[in-house]
């Protein structure tokens, strides 16, 4: 009678079995849901980004004491810093004042920017490796060169044609290949290869460019000094919302050469 007992028992069980089997087989599996936003470009597993030990400890300083202690703090834009060697994009009678806490001087009445400024601009941005960047004043380089460091889509614009065909060879000489760089007026932006997720300007103009909030995908920034020459200007990010309206936000008052351009020196 036990046997009996632990035979039907037995039975339950492969016939609960066979109908949760049979259920199983008549669901279908669920649909993965869509994620929740599309990147507007894919970035390889790898990008070139140039690298040397050469003056590593006074980068290591530089980030340390310069940037660090003013509260930056994105892990990905210290690394950035760490990683991309000032002195390649000064030139060489400034090389020595390469890691000091100031703009220098590249010629054409244009400067380095400060390296605490390059970046507090480039972590207002928040670059992703799949994300599409727009530089406006490609200056010495060292701005995009950083800007590579997080994605290997960077678009550069320099009006200054000695600088421009300057910089095209510290690029080249270097290594950085996917650093896309043009000469010609940064106002206008680059309207074909709009849209961009995130665009940062490194000179001032007197108001922010219309086209480069054309150019600026929704929930996309732009980090922009803003204001006239000799004047404190006031260092903005710009926020697309998805609705396409826009969200100021001002980071700290700044001194930049002017942009320049048809369009902006009508303005002045």
């Amino acid at each position: 009678m036990l046997h009996g007992r632990r035979v039907l028992a037995l039975s339950a069980v492969v016939f609960a079995a066979f109908l949760l089997g049979w259920q199983i087989l008549a669901d279908p599996p669920a649909e993965p849901a869509p994620p929740a936003s599309q990147p507007t470009t894919s970035a390889p597993a790898e990008w070139p980004r140039p690298r040397t030990d050469d003056r590593k400890i006074e980068r290591e300083r530089m980030v340390k004491h310069q940037i660090e202690f003013r509260n930056v703090k994105d892990a990905d834009v210290l690394e950035a810093m760490r990683n991309v060697p000032r002195h390649w994009f000064v030139p060489t009678d400034k090389a020595r004042y390469a890691y000091a806490d100031t703009p220098l001087p590249i010629g054409e009445g244009q400067t380095i920017s400060q390296p605490y400024i390059v970046a507090l601009m480039t972590q207002a941005l928040g670059v992703k490796p799949e994300q599409k960047v727009l530089e406006i004043g490609t200056g010495s380089g060292y701005q995009a060169a950083v800007l590579n460091e997080l994605t290997p889509h960077v678009y550069t614009i320099e009006i200054v044609e000695p600088l421009a065909k300057r910089v095209a060879e510290t690029f080249k000489d270097r290594g950085y290949t996917s650093i896309q760089l043009r000469c010609g007026d940064g106002y206008a932006g680059w309207a074909e290869a709009a849209p961009f997720d995130a665009i940062i300007v490194t000179c001032a103009p007197t108001r922010i460019p219309q086209p480069l909030v054309d150019q600026l995908a929704p929930g996309g920034r732009i980090c922009i000094p803003v204001g006239r020459q000799h004047e404190i200007q006031r260092l903005t990010v710009v926020t697309k919302r998805e609705d396409g309206l826009l969200e100021y936000k001002t980071l700290e008052g700044v001194r930049f050469v002017p942009m320049t351009g048809k369009a902006e020196e009508s303005r002045r």
